[in-house]
């Protein structure tokens, strides 16, 4: 949860490469790495491990478009998604910067790109779609026996998609979505009309549903989410409903288990275009950040208080994370990497690269 705990593995060379490498290492400098699906201008599909530094970087191709990711605790390995509704997940080795394993959903399911890990790092909750009947669920995988398929939870909804372990370490937040899709037709979303999403908390043990809040327009699909050290979620809508309908995008469940949505000045809310992506809390303050790419926004905000403290442009951002000195770093779909602050007018272009960012960093 800290700066620190991101995935750390020593560098030997500061050459730039396209595919994984074997290489000697003679340094001794360790270099924080970011991870994130990301594709080349050609079209190809990657996984990227990034140094803070926004130039050392590795990348491994995939034959399908990645998503979000996790680390898995007191390990050297970080998992990548597949985009909704892909069928794979790929454990990624820090040390070698290879793969690991890759895992398939199994016929009949296919995966939203989320997961994460208990506090052990022995088992991996991943949001998934059953097709036969569409249903959404918590799927458990055993980390210490290869990723072995334990168990599924249902949801009793559509379209799980973010999910992150609360500060206890029992209880999974879940963003439910609550759109319909199958692989037979990609990206399409089969049951607007009728969607049902929610902000969900299930007992990680028995798979009980704790709670289901539901947003205030049946059309704003709960997707991304984070978790401050109280407890406090943050979660961003994707409204699917009229262009020309205004409604709130951003939610927030309080450490008391209050639910409620942030009431922001209309031309901000108009200014995110009804989508937000990535969210991440700091690590030393309330604050949080959430993403906007269709706007190319990002908003800070007073947790907290529930109180837009700066609305700040920048171009397709995308993954955020903290930088764990009270600041965030975001990418761009364009292929920056920016640092974000309260301290200054505008984000800091870190590094630009010859890749496109997808919606979420590790």
């Amino acid at each position: 949860m800290h700066r620190r705990q991101v995935l750390k593995v020593v560098l030997g060379s500061m050459v730039m490469a396209l595919t994984p490498l074997s290489w000697a290492l003679p340094a001794r400098e360790e270099v924080d790495w970011l991870f994130s699906a990301v594709d080349d201008p050609r079209g190809g599909h990657f996984i990227a491990g990034v140094a803070l530094d926004g130039k050392t970087r590795f990348m491994i191709e995939v034959p399908e478009r990645c998503h979000g990711g996790c680390l898995r605790p007191d390990s050297r390995q970080a998992v990548l998604f597949a985009r909704r509704p892909g069928t794979r997940m790929h454990v990624i080795d820090g040390d070698s910067r290879q793969l690991a394993h890759t895992i398939a959903a199994g016929e009949g399911y296919h995966f939203y790109g989320h997961g994460v890990f208990d506090q052990s790092g022995r088992y991996l909750y991943v949001t998934a779609n059953r097709l036969a009947d569409s249903a959404g669920l918590v799927r458990v995988y055993d980390a210490a026996n290869d990723y072995a398929h334990v168990r599924d939870m249902p949801l009793d909804g559509i379209g799980p998609h973010e999910l992150r372990l609360m500060p206890d370490g029992d209880t999974l937040v879940i963003g439910l979505g609550g759109i319909q899709t199958h692989p037979d037709y990609g990206r399409v979303k089969l049951n607007l009309a009728t969607m049902a999403p929610a902000l969900m908390l299930m007992d990680r043990h028995s798979g009980e549903i704790l709670a289901r809040h539901e947003p205030s327009h049946h059309q704003l699909s709960c997707r991304h989410l984070d978790v401050a050290a109280d407890g406090t979620v943050i979660a961003g809508y994707q409204f699917e409903g009229p262009e020309w309908e205004a409604h709130p995008l951003i939610c927030c469940l309080d450490a008391d288990g209050q639910f409620s949505e942030l009431a922001l000045p209309e031309d901000v809310t108009a200014s995110l275009q009804q989508y937000t992506a990535s969210v991440a809390f700091s690590r030393v303050s309330a604050n949080a950040l959430v993403t906007a790419p269709r706007g190319n926004r990002v908003l800070l905000l007073d947790a907290a208080q529930g109180k837009l403290l700066a609305n700040l442009e920048l171009p397709d951002a995308a993954g955020a994370r903290c930088d764990g000195n009270g600041g965030f770093l975001v990418s761009s779909g364009q292929g920056g990497l920016y640092r974000v602050s309260l301290n200054q007018a505008s984000p800091k272009l870190l590094a630009r690269l010859d890749m496109l960012w997808d919606n979420h960093l590790t």
